[in-house]
């Protein structure tokens, strides 16, 4: 199929790819195309006019911030993979991008490109949400900074209002004594996931929880974030007998669909076995 006919426009730089937005109210910003084309290509997504954000270098770079990461949101998938700085600093979304289809994709699809898509089953939202990262929006009129948590607002939907933009995101520096690990099951590699889980814990000075957070994908309309586990393991060792019961605590957090991929009894199976496995590794660097 082919998309319906749309205006097109590849700006030079932000200021003039945001005043375009703000000039065509219809405007969908175009980054790696990955989503986008897809949908326009089954008419799910018709609009009239594209803006072109592949000449805006300024929107690509990957660079150290204040002990943390910043992103820029035309950063492709591929290169923030590969990043060594991304890796040291934010070693669960380095973790976690494999897992996001194939090569060819993330060589052209982007960081923010995915983000500001919102696909329930998608793998960034929820390493976004777990890393507490911090989201730079941009329009012509200003910018903003929104919490992940906050972004992500239902089903296929954000934040972002008309003429806005994901300029950039912020990964926090790691705390002391912190551990991560992100796991999830797919019928076949690089296909969408059935459940994914990014967890993220530090330990205090006498080896117990000082702080999980765990986020969920492909369990409901968005990134979805499990408090019930996180608050069982609230200062304690954390033993095989503790992430257990987290485990077991997840389930009262979700309410997974059902579809002809899976039952949401086995959605919540999966969520309980791979938030154990998840926690188990996380914990095991935190202590390394």
């Amino acid at each position: 199929m082919k998309p319906p006919a749309f205006a097109y426009h590849r700006p030079g730089t932000v200021e003039e790819a945001l005043a375009l937005l703000a000039e065509h109210g219809d405007a969908k910003p175009l980054a790696g195309g990955q989503s986008l084309v897809p949908t326009m290509n089954f008419r799910l997504a018709q609009p009239a006019v594209l803006v072109d954000l592949n000449r805006l270098d300024a929107l690509a770079g990957i660079a150290p911030s204040d002990g943390g990461v910043r992103l820029g949101a035309m950063a492709r998938q591929r290169a923030v993979e590969r990043s060594a700085l991304v890796a040291a600093r934010a070693p669960l979304l380095a973790e976690a991008l494999p897992f996001v289809a194939h090569p060819q994709i993330r060589n052209r699809g982007t960081v923010g490109g995915s983000l500001a898509h919102a696909d329930p089953a998608a793998e960034l939202p929820a390493v976004m949400v777990a890393l507490q990262a911090r989201f730079i929006l941009r329009r012509a009129a200003g910018e903003r900074t929104l919490d992940a948590e906050r972004f992500f607002t239902g089903l296929f939907a954000t934040a972002l209002e008309p003429g806005e933009l994901v300029a950039e995101v912020e990964l926090p520096a790691p705390t002391a004594g912190s551990g991560s690990a992100f796991e999830e099951v797919a019928r076949r590699h690089g296909d969408y996931a059935l459940v994914g889980v990014a967890a993220q814990v530090a330990l205090d000075g006498g080896g117990r929880c000082a702080h999980a957070r765990i986020a969920l994908l492909s369990v409901g309309d968005g990134p979805t974030l499990a408090p019930g586990a996180a608050a069982a393991l609230a200062g304690q060792l954390p033993t095989p007998e503790a992430i257990r019961a987290a485990a077991d605590a997840v389930n009262a957090d979700l309410d997974p669909p059902s579809d002809i991929h899976a039952s949401a009894a086995y959605r919540r199976q999966l969520a309980r076995v791979l938030t154990r496995r998840a926690l188990t590794r996380a914990f095991a660097r935190a202590a390394s």
